[in-house]
């Protein structure tokens, strides 16, 4: 076996980016402000992507059912013509939770590329890249118009987690 053919199989290498985007890893207290920015915006890259995978499956679902509805409308019996609606709405409000965690999360990234603009020290880029988020949720919370945590919401406050978690040296435990 030559070198090349070592390495044409077909193991994948994991890459940084999949390392830093991890929801369970842990940086040593050593680690330069940029790597812990990186794990942020790997993270976040990671979870648009997975979203964008859900939204994608919520919508064949959301399509398979008004396609079924279509097609069998006429010899339902009304009980199943409500289940079918009710599904069919299910659907729907899935695939609009996950456009709006997408937007979410998106809107988040803006906010990352926004707070490195305008700092002059990545070590003070996640402090206040977490308060603008912690003013965005904030905002969200003080509407008088959300009643529960919105997908857009929750995925603030997944970020929020997140700065946290990679944020800053881990305390003694």
């Amino acid at each position: 076996m030559d070198f090349e053919e070592e390495f044409s199989t077909n193991e994948t290498e994991v890459g940084s980016d999949e390392l830093l985007s991890d929801d369970s890893i842990r940086l040593p207290d050593s680690a330069n402000p940029l790597v812990r920015l990186h794990a942020v915006k790997a993270w976040l890259t990671r979870r648009q992507k997975e979203t964008t995978l859900e939204m994608s499956k919520a919508a064949l679902d959301w399509q398979t059912l008004q396609q079924t509805a279509t097609q069998d409308s006429g010899r339902m019996r009304r009980r199943e013509q409500q289940q079918l609606t009710e599904q069919l709405q299910r659907a729907e409000h899935s695939y609009q939770m996950l456009q709006e965690k997408l937007n979410a999360y998106e809107q988040a990234e803006q906010l990352l590329e926004d707070c490195l603009a305008h700092t002059t020290s990545s070590e003070r880029t996640l402090v206040e890249y977490y308060l603008l988020l912690e003013e965005m949720v904030g905002q969200e919370v003080d509407n008088p118009d959300s009643v529960a945590a919105t997908p857009h919401q929750q995925a603030f406050t997944d970020v929020q987690h997140r700065v946290e978690q990679v944020g800053a040296p881990q305390e003694a435990e």
